[in-house]
């Protein structure tokens, strides 16, 4: 009903702009319409819609909560009225006005506990943000904002985050690599090909989610092809030099399928070890899972790991097959594998490779549980979970009940550690 009427008012010409409360609530919905409109706006957290639940009492979860089938809908002062009789049966409320040069945020009790310029929030929106460019006045929001800061360090390795039309998931990886004290410069294939960039001038290489050229002849076949015949010596040099790679998704079945993962010696000629295929259910996959890490697996993303990770997938083609008993052998005495689906969130054991566990803990149907691969130097690390959707402690799909940790942060912050 309230969908209807709503675009009834839009189509009687009463909204000026509208957009989903989705991700980031209605903090993130109001400073994005700041943004595209080159204008700021001062909200009231106290007129803000929100049910009985204890938690809405708290100004961050009024900001950030992301309930369903909620809107931000720009309205002109004249054309209140018939907007308010038009959706005279919707719950909705004037929760601010449009101005000025950035986006005002007050609490409950009226006090300012935010202040954005447009720049601002624009360049955090872009990702660009480095540590300390926006203004937090309560003390509780300076905690927050200490909590989620880059790591700063007096050396910031350059990290090489490749982009190929489709893969839409460069953006993710880039902040996480921020917060983990890189800094990531998002460079298309085709720059690389042109000669603007280099892959020695990076020290490490990340290769994002998505779905690079389509898929069109399979997950990642097309940008392993490039990568293998026109930068097979560079990249060979780079791995064979240390230099931390990370591929996530469509980025680790680039990695198996362009020979730097799974590429066994004494194999037959024109043989692959391991390869990516579809789940065994048929179905595309997006859920959260747990992945167990192998504290004896020498991959030098996972050195140190104290607990699980908490990441959502989202892939049609991620189970991990091998070719034989034979590969599958090399890849458990070399501790290849050192990332596991799991159904425990508890801190892993110091036994190595965990017991088998069944579909939805192990959401695509790989062999043993593998939800990543290393090279036996460690440096390379190749996953289908998507550990850079959980960077910060809100992101938790929990987060609400109070739940924390096991965040993927900590898989970037290795990387750059090593770059």
């Amino acid at each position: 009903t309230r969908l209807r009427l709503l675009h009834q008012a839009i189509q009687a010409g009463l909204v000026q702009a509208c957009h989903d409360c989705a991700e980031g609530g209605v903090a993130v919905a109001l400073a994005e319409m700041c943004i595209a409109g080159r204008i700021g706006a001062e909200l009231q957290l106290i007129h803000v819609p929100r049910d009985w639940h204890a938690s809405y009492s708290q100004d961050e979860v009024v900001l950030f909560a992301e309930s369903l089938s909620r809107f931000l809908v720009e309205v002109r002062p004249e054309d209140a009225p018939r907007f308010r009789e038009l959706l005279a049966d919707v719950p909705h409320k004037c929760v601010a006005v449009v101005g000025g040069e950035g986006l005002v945020v007050n609490g409950r009790t009226g006090t300012p506990i935010l202040n954005l310029t447009v720049a601002e929030m624009e360049a955090a929106w872009r990702g660009h943000v480095n540590g300390n460019q926006y203004s937090v006045i309560s003390n509780q929001y300076s905690v927050a904002k200490t909590d989620y800061r880059p790591l700063i360090t007096d050396y910031r390795p350059k990290v090489l985050i490749l982009h190929a039309n489709g893969s839409n998931r460069d953006h993710d990886a880039a902040l996480a690599c921020t917060l983990a004290g890189g800094e990531p410069e998002i460079v298309h294939i085709n720059q690389l090909m042109a000669g603007e960039r280099r892959l020695a001038d990076y020290g490490m290489l990340v290769i994002p989610g998505g779905f690079s050229y389509g898929d069109d002849l399979g997950a990642g076949v097309l940008w392993a092809l490039d990568l293998r015949q026109r930068f097979g010596e560079e990249l060979r040099g780079f791995v064979g030099n240390g230099r931390p790679v990370l591929g996530i998704c469509n980025g680790f079945q680039t990695l198996v399928k362009a020979g730097v993962l799974g590429d066994f010696p004494n194999r037959p000629p024109n043989s692959r070890a391991v390869t990516l295929t579809f789940n065994e259910n048929g179905r595309f996959e997006c859920r959260w899972v747990v992945l167990q890490p192998n504290p004896n697996s020498p991959s030098l993303f996972t050195q140190g790991l104290t607990e699980p990770i908490y990441c959502p997938v989202a892939h049609g083609e991620g189970r991990l097959a091998v070719a034989d008993e034979a590969a599958l052998a090399v890849l458990q005495a070399e501790n290849l594998i050192p990332l596991q689906y799991s159904v425990s969130s508890e801190q892993y054991s110091v036994s190595g490779l965990q017991s088998p566990v069944s579909y939805p803990a192990n959401p695509n149907g790989s062999v043993l549980d593998i939800a990543a691969l290393c090279n036996p130097a460690g440096n390379v690390l190749g996953l289908m979970p998507h550990p850079e959707n959980h960077i910060f402690p809100w992101q938790h799909p929990r987060a609400s009940r109070g739940e924390r940790g096991m965040l993927g942060l900590r898989l970037f912050e290795n990387g750059i550690k090593n770059a």
